[in-house]
């Protein structure tokens, strides 16, 4: 069966993952400016806190796992009251070893594994915008496991590090955000696809890209009318049918150009277009350059597309 959620992490890229261990003892608090880039954390004995920017504070405990999509400021501490040191993630050196927090000496109160790795897609942006902005997860062991196996490999310098990372992140975020999926989650396609009428839509959309999809027929698949149908779907994915759809199959676009290499016809017909110069409208207005600039120069350049972007 048709898979979005695995589709969209496959797109996505993860790659180069770097982690570290960090532990803290009694008076201790940090204060991490906006990354930017998707982050992880694991629980590995003990307790803490953690105040993301715009989410609810947290108390972590052994067990526990967070992922930060997107990454903006937070505040990791323990229990009691400080003022928390300012670090930049982005200028401060990479850590040799584990990072302690507050009293140098005798037990942590608390020890974690946290780490960040990039998405090396051109719609990240985009797609990260409909995953949750914080997973929280607790008690799944299949989690600790992977977590465990991406700290070790990731310290080490073995042969087919690179692939066995890149392998090893997919297959946690697929489990992270799986764990997540259900009515409770915000809008967003894992909401989506938890939605017994609008997965069977979504998964359609996914699976039969070259077909001339209206919302009508979208809506029939959902068995809704075609209003309650755009109505659902807009309200828990977050994004009107239509507007999913076009980016969706921009992103498989771009993809097919920059690391598949094919024709720019075949691109337009397997993403739904009957003409290669309708596609080419299409991605220019959508990318901000011609599919054809788009491919010789593997994607770098203007890129204008965002989750409000239509043609």
């Amino acid at each position: 069966m048709n898979d979005p959620l695995s589709e969209v992490i496959a797109l996505l890229q993860p790659r180069t993952v770097f982690s570290k261990r960090i532990s803290g003892a009694g008076r201790w608090g940090v204060r991490y400016s906006d990354f930017g880039q998707p982050s992880f954390c694991a629980v590995l004995e003990g307790r803490c806190r953690l105040a993301v920017d715009g989410q609810r504070v947290l108390t972590l405990e052994a067990g526990d796992f967070v992922l930060l999509p997107a990454t903006p400021g937070f505040i990791m501490s323990g229990f009691e009251p400080v003022t928390p040191e300012r670090i930049d993630p982005k200028v401060t050196p990479a850590p040799a070893g584990e990072v302690r927090h507050g009293t140098r000496g005798g037990p942590p109160d608390v020890r974690l594994l946290g780490g960040f790795f990039v998405f090396d897609s051109s719609d990240a942006a985009l797609f990260v915008s409909l995953l949750p902005a914080l997973v929280h997860v607790r008690g799944v062991e299949r989690l600790s496991v992977l977590v465990r196996l991406v700290g070790d490999e990731s310290n080490e310098q073995r042969s087919g590090r690179d692939l066995v990372l890149t392998r090893l992140v997919e297959i946690l975020l697929i489990e992270a955000l799986r764990s997540t999926s259900g009515d409770d989650a915000p809008p967003g396609l894992l909401r989506g696809l938890s939605d017994a009428r609008l997965a069977p839509a979504i998964r359609q959309m996914h699976g039969q890209l070259a077909r001339p999809w209206t919302v009508a027929k979208l809506a029939k698949t959902a068995a809704l009318s075609r209003s309650a149908f755009f109505e659902r779907f807009t309200r828990t994915v977050g994004l009107p049918p239509m507007e999913y759809l076009l980016a969706w199959r921009m992103a498989v676009a771009r993809d097919l150009l920059r690391r598949h290499g094919l024709g720019i016809a075949e691109v337009a017909e397997r993403v739904g277009y009957g003409s290669s110069s309708t596609f080419s409208t299409a991605f220019s207005r959508h990318v901000g350059q011609p599919p054809g600039r788009y491919a010789r120069t593997g994607g770098a350049g203007p890129c204008r597309a965002s989750a409000s972007t239509t043609c």
